[in-house]
C-alpha cells in the first residue's frame, strides 16, 4: 500500500507541473489552429491527409516547446516557476510578448527557407505589416497564451 501512495504522490506531483501543463494545454490548443489555418499556407491543400496531419501534428509540438520556453523566460525575469498560478496581468503580457516575438522571427526565417523547415504562405493569407509574419500566426499567439495561462491555472489550483 505504501508503493501505491507514493505512485498516487508522484503522478499527482507530475500533474502539478507547470510546464508539463504548458505544454500539455498549448499542444492541444494550438493542433486545431494549426489544422484549420491551412488553407492560408501554399501547397498544404494539395498535401494528403497524412502529410497535413503529421506536418500540423509537428507545428503543434512546436508550439507547444515556444510556450515552455516563454513561459520559463517569465519565470525567470519573475523568479518564480509558478508564477502562472497567480499570474499578474505583466505576467501574462509578457508571456504573449515573448510568443508574439519569437513568432514573428521564426515565421521570417521559415519563409526565407531559413528555418529548420521552411514554408510559403499562399496568397490568401494576410502579412501584418512591419513584421513579414502572417496575420494567422500572430494571432494564434496573442489569444491562445491567455487561454493556456488560465487552463494552467485551473489545473494546477484543483
Amino acid at each position: 500500500m505504501p508503493e501505491t501512495r507514493r505512485w498516487a504522490r508522484t503522478v499527482h506531483s507530475i500533474g502539478r507541473s507547470p510546464p508539463l501543463n504548458v505544454a500539455l494545454f498549448a499542444f492541444l490548443l494550438n493542433l486545431p489552429w494549426e489544422l484549420m489555418q491551412v488553407p492560408l499556407y501554399a501547397r498544404m491543400e494539395q498535401a494528403s491527409h497524412w502529410k497535413g496531419i503529421v506536418t500540423c501534428s509537428q507545428a503543434a509540438l512546436g508550439d507547444a516547446v515556444l510556450a515552455v520556453l516563454a513561459y520559463a523566460a517569465v519565470a525567470v525575469t519573475s523568479k518564480s516557476r509558478r508564477w502562472i498560478e497567480s499570474p499578474r496581468a505583466t505576467q501574462v503580457a509578457a508571456f504573449v510578448g515573448v510568443s508574439v516575438l519569437v513568432t514573428i522571427v521564426i515565421e521570417n526565417l521559415a519563409t526565407r527557407g531559413l528555418w529548420i523547415s521552411s514554408w510559403t504562405y499562399a496568397p490568401s493569407m494576410p502579412i501584418v505589416p512591419g513584421t513579414g509574419a502572417g496575420l494567422a500566426p500572430l494571432l494564434q499567439w496573442l489569444l491562445l497564451p491567455p487561454v493556456v495561462v488560465w487552463l494552467v491555472q485551473r489545473q494546477i489550483q484543483r
